[in-house]
């Protein structure tokens, strides 16, 4: 099977390193791809967002699936696009996507289909959105309606500075606040058969001890050692599987990767948010333990055939993903400088870089192109051990003004 990935980032990289070793992928392609992507797989200029575009690429390419990574390009339609040209794609149509593109009609779908998740109001003014504000009381949690890659979220107990978000954006969603432990997991699904993945967790703020502002992500860690037995289980049964019913009811199949973010909270698991697509960085741990080819299982939940998968297998021992972004991030990150000590993390073979915001210089060497730059990862036979590969990697490589929490996973390894 020839294989195309949508996307440029460390989510995609994570994706093609795994569809590289998978034995039925005889050709990976990846459009635009980075630095660290064209190492495995075939990278083309394209606009990510065009998907006219995608679709003759995908046509010229003789590709049998497409793998949509990002949020953007799903809630533009691509998947769309490339459907309609007869070609099998793994990602939600834009009908679908609103699940992550508007959170509004998130909430909407998750009253109709009784899924847990917290008290909200829907604002348009500065009025409505002081009066949510008193309703719920803080810690404050305001929500841009639209995609806001990763950003878009604010959590604090400063009135002013939650209802200032508020202004900055069209339409929010104003929530109570969820207290506990909160967990990402991922689910693939065709839009009948629903096939949970192991849970992770990620780290949202920018500094140690959860300090700083919000950001894509910073690292992530699974398996979640903490967890209640049948977390997954009941997840599945009370959030993904009603989710995927209430959107086939309406007619809006929901096909491809169906994203729950948790929280574990005093009154029981509560949705915090859905994503219409795999994680970043939850995506790069949870990748790293999956033994079962990835491939085919994208393929089922294209062709609508998950019923017939085997279960997934997955290794017993632990991953951790530590983020290395750029200075100035998330506010105003600076890129351009060369990053060194890539060949030398890997070394060992311990540890593996997946590269988010990168970009070839003219002379080879690797730039930062972003924010986040690069997702160190490593596996080991539990947290402790993942961890500690992970940071020796992260020792190892030299980014001007480069920045990383040293806290990834530390609670969950040492508890």
């Amino acid at each position: 099977m020839k294989v195309l990935v949508i996307g440029g980032g460390a989510r995609e990289h994570a994706l093609c390193r795994s569809l590289s070793q998978d034995p039925a992928v005889t050709e990976l392609h990846c459009a635009p791809g980075n630095a660290g992507i064209a190492q495995v797989a075939a990278v083309h200029p394209v606009d990510q967002l065009d998907g006219a575009q995608v679709a003759a690429l995908a046509g010229r390419l003789g590709a049998g699936l497409v793998v949509v990574g990002p949020e953007a390009p799903l809630v533009a339609g691509v998947a769309d696009a490339v459907r309609a040209a007869g070609i099998p794609v793994f990602g939600p149509s834009a009908a679908a996507a609103q699940l992550e593109g508007s959170k509004a009609f998130a909430k909407d779908v998750m009253a109709a289909a009784g899924v847990p998740t917290a008290r909200s109001y829907v604002c348009t003014t500065a009025a409505e959105a002081a009066e949510a504000l008193d309703a719920f009381g803080a810690p404050y949690v305001v929500k841009d309606d639209g995609l806001a890659a990763g950003k878009g979220v604010v959590v604090t107990s400063d009135r002013e500075a939650a209802l200032a978000h508020a202004a900055a954006c069209e339409r929010v969603v104003i929530e109570e606040y969820l207290d506990g432990p909160e967990v990402s997991l991922f689910a693939i699904t065709d839009g009948t058969t629903v096939v949970p993945l192991q849970p992770a967790q990620d780290f949202k703020r920018a500094l140690d001890g959860d300090e700083g502002p919000n950001t894509g992500g910073m690292g992530a860690y699974s398996p979640l050692p903490w967890a209640p037995a049948g977390l997954v289980e009941e997840v599945l049964e009370t959030v993904l599987q009603p989710t995927v019913d209430e959107l086939r009811r309406r007619g809006t199949e929901f096909s491809g990767l169906l994203y729950a973010g948790l929280a574990l909270t005093s009154r029981g698991t509560r949705v915090i948010e859905f994503n219409a697509r795999f994680g970043d960085p939850e995506t790069q741990v949870v990748l790293a333990r999956l033994r079962t080819p990835l491939a085919g299982v994208l393929l089922a939940s294209a062709t609508g055939t998950l019923d017939q998968l085997e279960p997934l297998r997955w290794d017993e021992g632990a991953a951790v993903t530590v983020v290395v972004a750029s200075e100035g991030y998330p506010a105003a990150p600076r890129t351009g400088d060369p990053i060194e000590g890539l060949a030398e993390a890997e070394a060992d073979g311990t540890a593996f870089v997946l590269h988010a915001g990168t970009t070839a210089g003219e002379d080879g060497r690797v730039l930062s192109a972003g924010g986040r730059v690069l997702s160190v990862t490593a596996t080991g036979a539990d947290l402790a051990e993942a961890r500690g590969r992970a940071y020796a990697a992260v020792d190892r490589i030299s980014l001007k003004g480069g920045q990383h929490r040293t806290d990834i996973a530390l609670k969950a390894a040492t508890a």
